[in-house]
């Protein structure tokens, strides 16, 4: 297979690919999956031939996401998908607890969207401050 990429493009692919490895494989460990590992570097490589030298550094021989790329906004973007998700997910799951169910009738899904859309606006103008745990 043969792709043909501009050099805009080829960037935002590795980001892309940077991404998705990241989020398959960062909290995995020693069980990594190491297909993704093998074709991130591949396609990281593939800068140091094409004048981007600045984008993929060799660690213990193998090309791998250089420093610069790594800590210039990659993971902010990262950070800002997880803070959406992390507090989509928080508000699905406080309204389920509010409503004590675990699947929601047909009939109860106005009303469900309807608690969740309040927590998404508490955490908007709040984040977790007013969240408190009681035992």
């Amino acid at each position: 297979m043969r792709i043909e990429l501009t050099s805009k493009e080829y960037r935002r692919l590795l980001d892309l690919v940077y991404i998705g490895n990241w989020i398959l494989n960062s909290t995995r460990e020693g069980d990594r999956l190491t297909d993704y590992d093998r074709l991130e570097s591949k396609l990281f490589a593939q800068s140091l031939l094409h004048n981007m030298p600045g984008l993929c550094e060799l660690s213990g021989g193998v090309p791998v996401p250089s420093q610069a790329f790594t800590y210039g906004g990659i993971h902010e973007a990262i950070s800002n998908y997880e803070d959406a998700v992390f507090f989509d997910i928080l508000a699905e799951e406080l309204a389920l607890r509010d409503m004590c169910y675990e699947q929601i009738p047909e009939d109860d899904i106005d009303e469900l969207n309807g608690r969740i859309e309040e927590y998404i606006e508490e955490f908007d103008e709040n984040g977790i401050d007013n969240i408190v745990l009681e035992k």
